[in-house]
């Protein structure tokens, strides 16, 4: 991929900041001493519902909505008094692709160009290294009408990144799109923030985060209920597991009675031939092969499970979900 490398800020600072970060629409809290950051270079990932506040969050920190307390900066500028300058520094794309349908895709990105003060000769230089990035030098005299959905968000993201911006903003970047877009935008994201660009990541899907972020805050209802990188999220759920699938002719229930005499909580699946019991650490995959084998019951096959972030997730939802109102 042709190198897409942003200005450099001081690598000390945080690219992206909130601190204690609210908002309020009249009676209605949408964001309550909300606290986060992100150093330059890596990818910040907000999970949460709808109405969590994610949005909410990403306009606060892009200036397009006020905060009501609070302090966020971006790239260094505060965004209630520097915003014409954060503005200057930053790259946003949301939900839905928001390219002019009735130009080519190379216009829609010349056209960006000029308005941010490229002449015309830089402007189009500019457009066909970013169609190349994207994968659309073939359509790019193409009307953006007539593009796919995986396309359309491409040429979106491109089009955010014209300004070469230090701070990237993605939206809920790839909803509705099929998998195979979804892994090709993936790996330019991946690229970017090799090069050195900070990401705003909002996401439904775990699976997203779990590839993409370096760290991760749950929202719920406003606040975050939970924040780290992934592996630290699972560690909170604590839910390791190992799965043992047994030879033909072995006793599922014998083997739990021997698995419970050492203290441990199998389960039988539901094929009747896997046992899955929870346990503490890595190392306890060797006291259940012990275990089985003092009882002479022979595994066919042994599988070690982490928790994933749909555990995490699950389990945080379902903690603020009995937390007093």
């Amino acid at each position: 991929m042709t190198a897409l490398m942003p200005s450099r800020p001081d690598d000390r600072q945080p690219m992206i900041e909130a601190i204690d970060v609210s908002k309020t629409f009249g009676s209605v809290c949408a964001l309550d001493s909300v606290t986060l950051s992100a150093p330059r270079g890596s990818v910040l990932a907000l999970l949460g519902h709808n109405g969590a506040g994610k949005t909410t969050l990403v306009n606060i920190l892009t200036a397009m909505t006020p905060l009501s307390s609070g302090t966020a900066r971006v790239a260094g500028f505060d965004v209630a008094t520097d915003a014409r300058k954060m503005r200057e520094v930053i790259g946003l794309t949301g939900q839905f692709a928001s390219v002019d349908e009735r130009l080519s895709g190379r216009a829609n990105l010349v056209l960006i160009a000029r308005l941010l003060g490229a002449d015309r000769k830089a402007a189009k230089r500019r457009a066909d290294t970013l169609l190349e990035v994207f994968d659309l030098t073939g359509a790019a005299k193409r009307l953006a009408k007539t593009y796919s959905g995986g396309m359309r968000r491409r040429l979106d993201l491109a089009v955010c990144l014209v300004g070469s911006p230090d701070v990237i903003f993605l939206d809920e970047p790839t909803t509705g799109l099929d998998p195979s877009s979804r892994i090709n935008l993936w790996e330019i994201v991946e690229t970017l923030v090799e090069q050195g660009t900070t990401v705003l990541l909002t996401t439904q899907y775990l699976d997203e985060a779990d590839r993409l972020a370096d760290t991760i805050a749950v929202l719920s209802d406003g606040s975050v209920v939970a924040s780290g990188t992934a592996a630290q999220l699972k560690g909170q759920v604590g839910q390791l597991s190992v799965t043992v699938t047994l030879e033909p002719g072995h006793d599922p229930v014998a083997a739990c009675v021997a698995l419970e005499r050492a203290g441990m909580a199998p389960a039988i699946g539901s094929d009747g031939v896997t046992i899955t019991t929870p346990v503490g650490a890595s190392k306890e995959l060797a006291t259940v092969i012990r275990v089985l084998d003092d009882d002479g019951i022979e595994a066919a096959e042994l599988a070690f499970g982490e928790p994933t972030l749909d555990d995490v997730y699950l389990a945080l939802a379902k903690k603020t979900a009995h937390q007093p109102a």
